[in-house]
């Protein structure tokens, strides 16, 4: 587990990212008038809405399930569904979705699946999801000129910056994948820049593990280029998976009865808020997220449906999926249970 003091000054940050949030989004405006509008939506569309949520992480367990299978690994389905729970979970309350990966790994490995195997696949996992973020981006960038300008010029400088972070993620994650040697040299050299400038004292034992780590990445060169088909269809579902979760908005728009804007424009309008927080250092994209949404979707919901729709919208696709992963996390902790010391020590490192 996350070792103690980073699990309370997560639980601070996590409060106050929270609070500043409420306090952004509701100072000024009359809560109890906009909870009356949220009651005379039609629920029929929230139903559609919140399985978009549940598909979106049974999406990641799908995947994690196929890649497994690829690498004789033959686990349940219903426990790769904990195994992505747990992910989504700790993603949501770490800042840059930072706990997720690690926690993975630790219910993965508590579960006899090498460290290396579950760090192969949630690597794939992590450049097939952002990915199709950047393809997103790039795509609204370059080739929707005319969208860019009737919804996001407020916004414009988020939206590039969450592009440009996602391209670079990419790119990084890239070089890890596809040249595994290339990425050595440069963490190395980097870590002697490091020393040599006296920023960090030198450590045989640091240097050996960055090393070691290094050469992890190796069997993820290997798997992309011995599993393209695989690739391909992972790829596939992750968009499926991505897109399951923008409908959300698209959900809550017709649930307060509205039209006249096309499901392309909401969808995609929820994927630029998506593109433009994925890279910021804060839990789920709190704050962020609320606010970017009320400034691109003010011409989308119509007078007093503004704020009501991020309301149920931001509602159901971050709050309804943090607790539904919350709980099934518990249930992941209760069915799978405690693994040993020396294994929760080795995911601690994997986190660190």
């Amino acid at each position: 587990m996350l070792n103690k003091k980073k699990s309370i000054a997560n639980t601070i940050f996590l409060v106050l990212i929270f609070a500043l949030t409420l306090y952004s989004v509701f100072h000024g405006e009359d809560l109890p008038a906009v909870l009356r509008t949220i009651g005379e939506v039609n629920p029929w569309y929230l139903i559609p809405g919140t399985a978009g949520v549940i598909l979106f992480i049974w999406g990641e367990s799908i995947i994690i399930w196929y890649m497994f299978g690829t690498l004789d690994i033959h686990e349940k389905k219903r426990t790769c569904f904990l195994y992505s729970c747990v992910g989504f979970f700790f993603s949501a309350v770490t800042p840059s979705a930072s706990g997720g990966q690690p926690m993975q790994i630790y219910y993965m490995r508590k579960n006899k699946i090498p460290i290396p195997v579950a760090t192969l696949v949630l690597m794939i996992v992590t450049i097939t999801y952002k990915s199709v973020l950047v393809f997103v981006g790039l795509f609204v960038a370059f080739f929707q000129r005319g969208f860019v300008h009737k919804y996001l010029e407020g916004i414009l400088p988020i939206f590039y910056l969450g592009v440009a972070l996602n391209v670079g993620c990419c790119v990084a994650m890239s070089i890890l994948a596809f040249h595994p040697e290339l990425a050595k040299w440069i963490m190395m050299k980097g870590l002697r820049l490091l020393e040599k400038s006296r920023l960090m004292k030198h450590k045989e034992k640091r240097t050996k593990k960055l090393a070691d780590s290094m050469e992890q990445y190796k069997a993820t060169a290997a798997y992309f280029g011995t599993h393209k088909k695989v690739i391909f269809n992972v790829i596939l579902i992750t968009f499926f998976q991505r897109f399951s979760l923008f409908f959300v908005t698209w959900f809550v728009y017709k649930a307060f009865g509205l039209h006249g804007t096309s499901i392309y424009d909401v969808v995609m309008l929820q994927a630029v808020v998506s593109v433009s927080v994925d890279m910021l250092p804060l839990p789920g994209g709190m704050g962020i997220s609320e606010n970017l949404f009320l400034i691109i979707f003010k011409t989308v919901f119509t007078a007093g449906l503004l704020l009501p729709g991020m309301v149920l919208s931001r509602g159901i696709a971050f709050y309804v999926q943090l607790l539904f992963s919350a709980t099934l996390t518990l249930v992941a902790h209760v069915r799978i249970g405690r693994g040993r010391e020396e294994t929760t020590e080795t995911c601690e490192q994997q986190a660190g």
